[in-house]
Order: C-alpha cells, then sequence, then structure tokens
C-alpha cells in the first residue's frame, strides 16, 4: 500500500529522445510525441501514476537512469541479453525487426549484399552492435547521433544504406515527405526484437507496476488503438 501511494504521489519521470519517428518525436509545439509516449502515458494511467517525459539525448539517456534523473526510459529500447546486465526491464511492449533502407536506384536484397558498403544507423543501436556482427558483416559502418541524420546522409548520396527499426524505416521512406521518391526499405531482418521500458535493476517494485500496466492496457485493446495511431495496421 506504501509503495502505491508513493508512485501515485510523485510523478514518473520517463526519459525520451525525441529522434526516432513515429516512436518518439516533437510535434509542431515542440511536445514529446509518439508511439512509445502515448504507450508509457497509458500504462501509467493503468497502474495510477502521472508519466513526466523528460527530452534526454540518446547518447546519455542510460547514463541519466543509472544517476537517478530519471525513473524509466521509454525510447524504443530493445530488450537485449546485454543491456539486461546493466538495468531491468518491464513486460515487452512492441514487436519490431531490422530494416535496411537505402535509394530507390539501390537493388540490395540480403545482409551480405552489405559487405564494402557504407552503412549509417543510430550509434549504440541493435542494428548497428546486434544485427550486423551477428551477420558477420564486413559492412564500412558510419555511426550517427540521430537516425534522421543517417537517412539525410543516404538521400543525399554519402553512405548506401541505413540500418533500424523497422518502424522508424518505414516512416522516413514511406511518409516523410521530402524523401518522396528517393529512399526505400530494401528489406526486414527476420530476427525479431522487442521494445521493453528500461528501469534501474534494483527498481523491482517498479517493473511490477509497469508490467500492471502494460497488462491492462493489452487485455483493454488500448494497445491496439495506439499501434494504429502511429504505426498503422
Amino acid at each position: 500500500l506504501c509503495a502505491s501511494v508513493a508512485f501515485a504521489e510523485k510523478p514518473l519521470v520517463v526519459a525520451s529522445d525525441p529522434t526516432f519517428p513515429p516512436n518518439e518525436m516533437l510535434n509542431k509545439d515542440k511536445e514529446i510525441v509518439g508511439f512509445s509516449i502515448d504507450y508509457i502515458k497509458a500504462v501509467g494511467k493503468e497502474a495510477g501514476f502521472d508519466v513526466q517525459v523528460k527530452n534526454i539525448a540518446w547518447d546519455g539517456i542510460f547514463a541519466a537512469l543509472a544517476s537517478n534523473q530519471v525513473d524509466v526510459i521509454a525510447a524504443s529500447v530493445s530488450i537485449t541479453d546485454k543491456r539486461k546486465k546493466a538495468m531491468g526491464f518491464s513486460d515487452p511492449y512492441c514487436e519490431i525487426r531490422q530494416a535496411v533502407v537505402v535509394s530507390t536506384n539501390s537493388d540490395l536484397k540480403n545482409l551480405k549484399e552489405l559487405d564494402g558498403k557504407k552503412v549509417g544507423g543510430q550509434i549504440g543501436t541493435t542494428g548497428l552492435v546486434e544485427t550486423l556482427p551477428k551477420a558477420k558483416s564486413k559492412a564500412i559502418v558510419k555511426t550517427y547521433d540521430e537516425v534522421g541524420l543517417a537517412l539525410e546522409d543516404l538521400a543525399k548520396g554519402n553512405i548506401d544504406a541505413v540500418i533500424c527499426d523497422d518502424p522508424v524505416a518505414k516512416f522516413y521512406a514511406n511518409k516523410k515527405q521530402e524523401y518522396a521518391g528517393k529512399l526505400k526499405v530494401a528489406f526486414i531482418t527476420d530476427d525479431v526484437e522487442f521494445y521493453g521500458f528500461a528501469v534501474r535493476k534494483s527498481d523491482t517494485d517498479l517493473v511490477k507496476k509497469l508490467n500492471e500496466g502494460i497488462k491492462a492496457v493489452k487485455e483493454k485493446g488500448i494497445d491496439k488503438q495506439v499501434v494504429e495511431k502511429w504505426i498503422g495496421k
């Protein structure tokens, strides 16, 4: 009961990097919006706590969690064995795969064909640190602070491909007006990843509350509404 009261009285400070549309991004009023934001707010409502979203760049987001600046990370964080050694996770709230974006005149069809090619991606993301190494790719990797900068370089012809989460790849290739007719999703990998809300390993009570909220969101079909709004059917 005391823990429940504490959660209810104290806002849950959630870190997000709004450079990963449609999952996390800024609207015209510079407010942080997107799939993960709506999802964590819905979870908070069901679990009984207020959510306060804080804009923190990806390269400092995990340090912010570790240093108690925030309570949760809601920033398209894939659950991996390596990350689970350093932090705790809620139950999964979204299933994704890695996708490769290329220029429309490219005929790339698989990861092997990236050998010797310049491939961009956001630093520290699973496409670069998990997918390419697992495939023993010999791609020339170029890292960026934001995935949007990598896709901008791709559109300019400075690199050959970008690897990122498939909702993000589809957003840039299919919905970003400035890239219409310039970029396409070449292929989507087979391996499945799951997003989770990241917390400090010691915050086991918070994980339980988040999981209760996620369960309620799924049982009520709220998750499907959020997916349809931001990602599509």
